[in-house]
């Protein structure tokens, strides 16, 4: 039994150090991928701080990645958060939105803000949580930009 189990121990030991050269490519679109999400949704430059330390990494094409993220299997579980994220909302595919959708992503937002549950635990574990200064700058401006969606969309239902 015990030879069974140092076999095991080290085929996966093995598997570990093979997985360290194979990763998983990096979400890095460029720098002016959001510029148009910012010019439309015009963020204070307190909500640009909270959008990157709290949003971007996940929901845009612009990943700072920790060291920690150079390890596997860690980056690959960052890059399944990173996919998720940006496949239920990525700012930087704000201008192929319809007013419609931009209006619900913004909708969105504010309920996760407000039920806590963005950003996720496991981000805030490292990087911290939201303080309510900063939730209610988010949710204010949030509100604000989902504002002018709403009227365009009332003008072209009638």
């Amino acid at each position: 039994m015990k030879r069974i189990i140092k076999w095991i121990l080290r085929i996966a030991l093995l598997a570990l150090i093979v997985i360290q050269f194979i990763r998983p490519e990096k979400n890095n679109g460029g720098y002016d991928s959001l510029s148009a999400f910012e010019a439309e949704t015009k963020p204070s430059t307190q909500v640009v701080e909270i959008l990157k330390t709290n949003c971007y990494d996940c929901h845009s094409d612009q990943t700072q990645y920790p060291w920690y993220a150079e390890i596997a299997p860690v980056s690959y579980w960052l890059d399944d958060h990173i996919r998720h994220g940006k496949g239920d909302f990525n700012m930087s595919d704000w201008e192929s939105y319809s007013v419609k959708k931009k209006d619900h992503k913004l909708e969105e937002v504010i309920e996760e803000v407000k039920e806590g549950h963005m950003p996720l635990d496991s981000y805030t574990w490292i990087h911290g949580d939201l303080s309510e200064e900063d939730k209610k700058a988010l949710l204010l401006w949030a509100d604000l930009a989902r504002m002018s969606y709403r009227d365009e969309l009332k003008v072209s239902a009638n």
